[in-house]
Formats: structure tokens, C-alpha cells, sequence
């Protein structure tokens, strides 16, 4: 029996050695392997800048005279790194030589699990950001000169109870809105990324459907 015109349409982009529609496999692959480059690009890029600017801080920390919060910073952001480098191995094994479609569902299903694990890093490093200002400034000679001056702080164990109960209670919100807000930075740095992925998987999945 003849096939019909859909599943003509559908074969076109589904199988890469079809015959039929190559115009739409053409499309497609384009579409598929341009945004998918783009965020390679993309990642590739914040990972080498994250790994400079955490040296630029580390330096400039020792200049001010805040070393504690340039040494914490570093190895939070190296860390972040080199997590995301053994991911992005994942990232550069998906195969090229199947069909657009199995191509950026390899992509997308890689990038769910990418975006899962950095936001359940992020419920831990936001936190340990803010302490790591914390305890730099801390350390700083400007807030000891503080807490010795006339209006001494409230202080237990060497330590100003009223501004721990502070760090404390902002590293806890920080903690369990630590996801939300990995989301937010993913959204403005890879938004439209993320929106011409998703436009691009449902129409292949109306295709199939």
C-alpha cells in the first residue's frame, strides 16, 4: 500500500538516508546542530570566564586585604568548574551521524541532567558565597576596629550574636531558594537558548506524533 502524505512527511525527517522531504531533514539538522553549537559556544565561554574571574578576585582580595574571601571564592568557583567540565565530556560523546531528532533529544536529555546537578550544587554554593563575604570582611581589619571601638557589639564567644543570627538566617533562605535563583541565571544567560530548543522539539514531536 502507498504511504500517505504524513507518513511521507514524517519518514523525511525521522530517517537521514530518506529520499523523500530532504528539505525538511536539511531544516532540521540545520536548526538542531546550529543551537546546539551555540550553546556549546555558550557554556564553553561562562566556564573560561568563571575560571579568569575567580583569579581576577583572588588577586584583587589580597590587595584590598580581604585574602580570606578571595581564597573561599576561588575554590568555590574552581570547584563549580570542574564539575561542569566533566559534564560537558558528556556533552561533546553525543553522536552526530543519527537524525536531527535523536540528535537533540541526546542534547536535551544531557542537558536536563546538567541543569539538575548545577541546581542542586547551587543550594550549596549560593550559601557558601554569601559566607565567604561574610568571613572576609570579617577578617578585615576595618570590622575588628569596629567591634573594639566604643560601641562595642553584642558579643558571645567572640562572636556578634545579633549579626550570626543574621548570616545564619540569610544562608538558609539562600539555601532553599538556592535552585529558583540557579534558574533565573540560567534563564538570562541561555533563555533564548532554551526557548528555539524547546520550538524546535515540539515540532518534531508533532511530526511523530
Amino acid at each position: 500500500m502507498e504511504k500517505s502524505i504524513e507518513a511521507i512527511w514524517k519518514d523525511g525527517f525521522l530517517e537521514s538516508d530518506a529520499l523523500v522531504a530532504p528539505k525538511l531533514n536539511n531544516l532540521y539538522d540545520q536548526k538542531s546542530k546550529h543551537i546546539i553549537d551555540k550553546f556549546k559556544r555558550m557554556f564553553k565561554i561562562n566556564l573560561i570566564a568563571i575560571s579568569i574571574g575567580s583569579v581576577i578576585i583572588l588577586a584583587a582580595s589580597f590587595l584590598v586585604g580581604i585574602p580570606v574571601m578571595g581564597v573561599l571564592l576561588f575554590l568555590i568557583a574552581n570547584a563549580i568548574v570542574i564539575v561542569n567540565r566533566r559534564l560537558q565530556k558528556g556533552l561533546l560523546k553525543i553522536k552526530l551521524n543519527v537524525n536531527s531528532y535523536q540528535y537533540i533529544k541526546a542534547f536535551d536529555g544531557w542537558l536536563q541532567k546538567q541543569l539538575t546537578i548545577n541546581s542542586k550544587m547551587a543550594r550549596i554554593y549560593y550559601p557558601l558565597i554569601f559566607l565567604s563575604l561574610v568571613l572576609g570582611f570579617w577578617f578585615s581589619n576595618d570590622i575588628q576596629d569596629i567591634i573594639r571601638g566604643p560601641n562595642q557589639i553584642l558579643m558571645v564567644y567572640g562572636i556578634p550574636i545579633f549579626w550570626g543570627l543574621g548570616v545564619l538566617i540569610i544562608s538558609g533562605v539562600l539555601s532553599y531558594f538556592g535552585g529558583v535563583i540557579y534558574k533565573w541565571d540560567v534563564n538570562i544567560m541561555y533563555g533564548n537558548v532554551f526557548k528555539k530548543l524547546s520550538e524546535i522539539l515540539n515540532d518534531m514531536e508533532e511530526l511523530r506524533a
